[in-house]
């Protein structure tokens, strides 16, 4: 569905405000800011909680918390990034606001709300000149923001996984570009991007800051330059999305131990309507941050499971480093807000971005893996500590298969007519596995392809890829006795929610068809115990030039 800009929404409002309400005015900022300071002064006299009540200002906006409510009211400002400048352009926003939120959290997005009466005496719903609009919500814990549980240890992987379920299926639903639609062409991001480097520019002073934003610059052109076929490749392909726009900790938050995501960017639909893989990399950019790169590729993997957008991949750098430099602009605009403390913590913070950003452009180091193991070896469970250490991008056998038949990573495949474990849907499986490998060694991230591999030809065939990549190869052989091997299977079936569908019986034919490591094998292997969590530190160190990095490219 082709939208236009918000600025083309409503452009018959500011008339009809003027035939219907003579008395109304338009407000500037300070007069809004003497607005919200009335509003919180009769929220507090009404509240059950009067100490409760409190107000976060944000650099484009005011958030009013009373009660069990909360009202979201628009700075009017116009800077270089949105124009929130009348009444009508600020209502359309809040609108849009509404409408875009609800896709991921209906029960707190509720409607919006008038705001009537003078900037003296202002009321919510009531029948006076109208002043301007808030978006109504429900209010939510401040402690269960993503950005806070963080900070405290409370973010687990089992969080991310469910948090990369979430984004998934926000992007599945979303309404997608074509090359004919009026947002989501390549300039647009390029714009953006650029937008960045002006504001930058103008705050930092000479010295380190100024190189190291020349530096990211010239690398930034290089990237457009090389990767355009790629922005426009992927806007036909249906990979430019309505999506959220602004997906770092601050907007995500626990509600009923679930994930929600919330806060997505309705000022400027240019910065909403974006490559899947841009938003996803404000996520892993904000994880990385934050020092934790345990998270972040733990949340990507997660994503690129339920997705199977590997293709995307190339594009992370130049997204990562995008996104680290909207953070260090928003940093800025704080610190020509701020004094004191908070005023040295926005300079660390544009420091930090900066630095991550120039860290972002830099090669990484590649390698080839696959597992070797029989069904409940502890292949998948136990490389998620491996994918968490070294940022390694995993390819799952169980997943692939299902992808080349059209079915969810966690769905039965009894849901349709067509076997998808016969030999020949198996030779497909390895062949597009394959295939992932180089495509993701190619993107410049390192790769571990998990499938049993219990067949010799299988593992020298990848074996091959490593050699044509130019990459390290390892073999990850996972071991347990059999008993061991039952029991979990039949757990893991009990339980659900897993791609493997092998049971006992599947099983049992691996075991007869297992063909060991050969001689030659076994120089390129590293034996794992799985009866026991591994410790990843350990195995690595012990496989010393096994799991050696390719040198950086």
């Amino acid at each position: 569905m082709n939208r236009q800009p918000i600025g083309c929404l409503f452009p018959f409002w500011p008339d009809l405000f003027a035939m219907t309400d003579a008395v109304s005015r338009e407000l500037d900022l300070a007069q809004a800011t003497v607005m919200v300071q009335a509003l919180l002064d009769r929220l507090r006299r009404h509240s059950a909680q009067p100490g409760q009540v409190q107000c976060i200002e944000t650099h484009i906006s005011w958030v009013l918390l009373a009660d069990d409510l909360a009202w979201k009211i628009k700075k009017p400002l116009r800077l270089d990034f949105l124009d929130f400048g009348t009444r009508a352009l600020r209502q359309a926003c809040c609108e849009e606001e509404l409408r875009i939120n609800r896709r991921t959290a209906p029960a707190l997005y509720l409607d919006v709300v008038p705001i009537t009466g003078t900037p003296q005496a202002p009321e919510l719903r009531g029948n006076g000149p109208l002043l301007d609009h808030a978006v109504r919500m429900r209010r939510f814990p401040q402690d269960q923001l993503l950005s806070r549980l963080v900070l405290q240890g409370g973010l687990d992987i089992s969080l991310m996984d469910a948090l990369a379920r979430q984004i998934a299926a926000l992007h599945a639903q979303a309404d997608r570009a074509t090359p004919g639609h009026a947002h989501g062409q390549p300039q647009a991001i390029q714009h953006a991007v650029a937008d960045n480097f002006v504001t930058l520019r103008h705050v930092l002073p000479r010295g380190a800051g100024r190189e190291q934003l020349r530096t990211l610059l010239r690398w930034t052109r290089q990237q457009q330059r090389r990767l355009q076929p790629r922005f426009v490749q992927r806007l036909a392909e249906g990979q430019v999305r309505e999506g959220h726009g602004d997906m770092h900790l601050g907007n995500l938050m626990l509600h009923e131990g679930q994930p929600l995501l919330f806060d997505a960017i309705e000022f400027d639909p240019a910065l909403r309507w974006i490559d899947v893989m841009a938003d996803i990399a404000f996520l892993v950019m904000d994880l990385l941050h934050r020092q934790r790169p345990d998270l972040a590729w733990r949340v990507l993997n997660g994503w690129l499971e339920q997705t199977g957008d590997y293709a995307g991949l190339e594009l992370l750098p130049y997204f990562l480093v995008y996104r680290a430099l909207v953070r260090a602009k928003v940093a800025s605009l704080r610190l020509g807000q701020a004094q004191g403390e908070v005023r040295a913590q926005a300079q660390a913070e544009l420091q930090g971005y900066l630095a991550l950003a120039v860290q972002c452009t830099q090669p990484r180091s590649r390698h080839l893996w696959i597992t070797m193991g029989l069904s409940g070896s502890g292949k998948s469970s136990q490389t998620q500590g491996l994918i968490a250490r070294t940022g390694t991008i995993r390819l799952r056998a169980d997943v692939e298969r299902k992808r080349l038949f059209g079915l969810a990573p966690e769905a039965s495949s009894r849901a349709i007519a067509e076997d998808i474990y016969t030999p020949e849907a198996s030779r497909r499986t390895f062949e597009w596995l394959g295939q992932l490998a180089l495509r993701v060694l190619a993107a410049g991230f390192p790769v571990l392809v998990d499938a049993t591999f219990i067949r010799r030809e299988l593992r020298a065939q990848f074996r091959e890829l490593a050699q044509q990549a130019g990459v390290p190869f390892c073999v990850l052989a996972f071991e347990a006795p059999a008993a061991v091997l039952r029991q979990r299977i039949r757990q893991r079936l009990e339980q659900g929610g897993d791609a493997s569908e092998a049971d006992v019986q599947v099983l049992e034919s691996q075991l007869q068809a297992l063909e060991p490591l050969g001689p030659e094998e076994q120089d390129h292997a590293l034996h794992i115990d799985s009866t026991a969590p591994v410790d990843w530190d350990d195995v690595l160190d012990a496989g010393g030039g096994l799991t050696a990095s390719a040198p950086s490219r």
